[in-house]
């Protein structure tokens, strides 16, 4: 009997981030959940805190452009080889998003301490940088082992929703994620995990020798829908490559407000723009 965590379609799946919701996405490099954030700005998603896990690029400069983001944290927003990002640049010099800049390690080890369900995570990195200055969550303590032993301790991350994409689930709702094992980060501090795949199998992965390592299971998983070419444009690997070309047009319609209008109506708000 197939589990109920899957079969929800995406506009399903994005009914499940209210508006407001701390919301968690992977880096590029993960494969975000592309047709997932299309279905959330054509729900018109407001306020968002978006959690970028460490960074971003498309995905979250997208949801900025929109208008659905209120506050970003994380250690940065790129376009990669192809520039600055053009909505995350525009907002924050113009004060139209708040913002929690911080370091990669600092954002993983916020996560490990609600995946570990603690207040805090020491590190050492952050102590003499500007963010230790600016950021009241990061506090500086002693440790209680040594003498003379500043360490500074991160607050806790719990996202309200994490939201990705991988290549394949199972009917039990278990998610396979290869590679990336930050999204299994990622599942086990957020309160709630959404996920997008390019297929469902009906054999359980966890008892595969070869995918169950690096298979969420399910009681990590919220919801499940299936998206064929759900990362687009981005890429997935072994599935397709990253297309370069939508990427050149983005770029050269988000350097504006109108700009960004027209993209918008082209690729977003029109359904089943990846397919094309």
């Amino acid at each position: 009997m197939t589990s109920q965590i899957i079969g929800s379609d995406l506009d399903d799946l994005v009914r499940r981030i209210p508006n407001g919701a701390k919301l968690a996405i992977p880096k590029t490099d993960c494969a975000g959940a592309m047709a997932a954030t299309r279905a959330l700005i054509r729900r018109k998603a407001q306020n968002l805190h978006l959690i970028v896990v460490p960074t971003s690029g498309l995905q979250a400069d997208l949801l900025i452009g929109a208008g659905c983001v209120e506050t970003v944290e994380g250690s940065g927003i790129t376009m990669g080889e192809y520039g600055q990002a053009p909505c995350f640049g525009r907002f924050v010099r113009e004060g139209r998003i708040k913002l929690k800049d911080s370091t990669c390690p600092a954002v993983y080890a916020g996560l490990q301490a609600a995946e570990k369900g603690i207040p805090f995570m020491p590190m050492r990195g952050l102590i003499g940088s500007d963010l230790a200055a600016y950021r009241d969550d990061y506090t500086i303590m002693s440790n209680p082992f040594a003498d003379d032993d500043p360490i500074m301790a991160v607050r806790a991350i719990q996202p309200d929703v994490a939201l990705f994409h991988t290549p394949l689930a199972d009917r039990h709702g278990n998610v396979w994620v290869g590679r990336h094992k930050p999204l299994m980060l990622l599942a086990h501090a957020s309160k709630e995990t959404l996920a997008t795949v390019e297929e469902v199998r009906e054999d359980n992965l966890l008892d595969d020798p070869v995918y169950g390592p690096a298979t969420i299971p399910s009681i990590y998983i919220t919801a499940v829908a299936q998206a064929a070419r759900g990362a687009w444009p981005l890429g997935l690997t072994g599935h397709y490559r990253e297309d370069s070309e939508h990427f050149a047009e983005y770029m050269r319609l988000a350097a504006t407000e109108g700009g960004m209008v027209d993209y918008l109506d082209r690729h977003v708000r029109r359904v089943g723009v990846a397919a094309e």
